[in-house]
């Protein structure tokens, strides 16, 4: 392994990250070896992924990260533990979307705790997600089973709600009309707050400063929101209009109407539509176990600055 740091040189700590699925998942996991390089603790960091030669794993290994080929999976128990023989602290991350089961992603979730702990690590941050969404179910079971069976000081970071969900990732929640119009079409109150994040920018920062934390100050056992800047649709969509000079508004639609368009982007929506409980979710878990930005060791990108660093030309009329 090499050691990713910069400015002074306190003890190493050796940190595994994993990330199973698409290069998206990445997203997070380079997001988190960002803020480690900006840290200034010495980190080695050992990273997991399927296949090594792909452009977003040689780019990491280019800025000092071990990358590491394994498959994370049931049924490969025995590398899955031999990877992370060593590693003082674990970054972990599911990916529900590559094979759409919730019994698969709790599984290999639960290897990659047990694997965490087995090697050696003394702290556990995984990349879980709000409750109630269909789609992160699984996420919240194998939270439950850290919390409960690892033994191992965990903490759910949650990730906001993505600002590159607008760049296409998800078309059907910003989408242009006939008459010029743009629009985030949600089945949602005007005055739910959405906590933005940059995810490749300032998720990372959040996890650095977790484990930087003392013992006693890390936050076992708690799911704790990340995000960027916190705000409305309508406020996004009016800074998204100043940014772009393009017209951008907020339309609240119905949960059906919702279903029908993300069906429509490809996404399997019925069960979240079914119970509709879980639009709730969009809010996420605000208040205390939402990271105050006071303590972070610099700013976090605004909406704003996101919006003026984007590329809306195929996004917007």
């Amino acid at each position: 392994m090499v050691t990713v740091t910069s400015g002074n040189l306190p003890p190493t700590r050796s940190l595994g990250i994993t990330s199973t699925g698409a290069d998206a998942y990445w997203s997070q996991g380079g997001s988190v070896v960002k803020g480690l390089e900006e840290s200034d603790r010495a980190y080695r960091v050992r990273a997991f992924t399927r296949d090594a030669a792909k452009p977003v794993a040689q780019e990491l290994e280019k800025r000092g990260v071990d990358m590491v080929s394994v498959s994370l999976v049931v049924g490969n128990t025995e590398q899955v533990y031999k990877v992370f023989e060593g590693v003082d602290y674990a970054f972990l991350v599911t990916n529900y979307w590559e094979h759409q089961s919730k019994e698969k992603e709790v599984n290999e979730g639960k290897l990659l705790i047990d694997a965490a702990k087995a090697g050696g690590a003394s702290r556990i941050i995984y990349g879980g997600s709000i409750v109630g969404a269909h789609h992160f179910e699984s996420k919240a079971l194998v939270t439950d089973y850290a919390r409960s069976q690892s033994g191992v000081p965990f903490v759910d970071l949650q990730a906001g709600f993505y600002g590159t969900n607008l760049l296409g990732v998800i078309p059907s929640l910003l989408t242009k009309l006939q008459d010029g119009l743009n629009t985030f079409p949600w089945p949602v109150p005007a005055t739910l707050v959405v906590p933005f994040i940059d995810i490749a920018e300032d998720y990372g920062l959040c996890a650095r400063y977790m484990f930087a934390l003392s013992e006693e100050g890390f936050p076992n056992g708690q799911s704790v929101v990340t995000h960027s800047e916190i705000m409305t649709l309508p406020e996004m969509a009016s800074q998204l209009s100043e940014v772009t000079r393009k017209k951008v508004i907020f339309r609240r639609i119905s949960l059906e109407e919702f279903g029908e368009n993300m069906r429509k982007a490809g996404f399997p929506v019925e069960p979240m539509v079914a119970k509709k409980a879980s639009i709730n979710s969009l809010s996420y878990r605000l208040g205390p176990t939402t990271i105050s930005h006071t303590v972070l060791p610099r700013r976090t990108r605004t909406w704003r600055k996101f919006a003026e660093m984007s590329d809306w030309n195929e996004i917007l009329h």
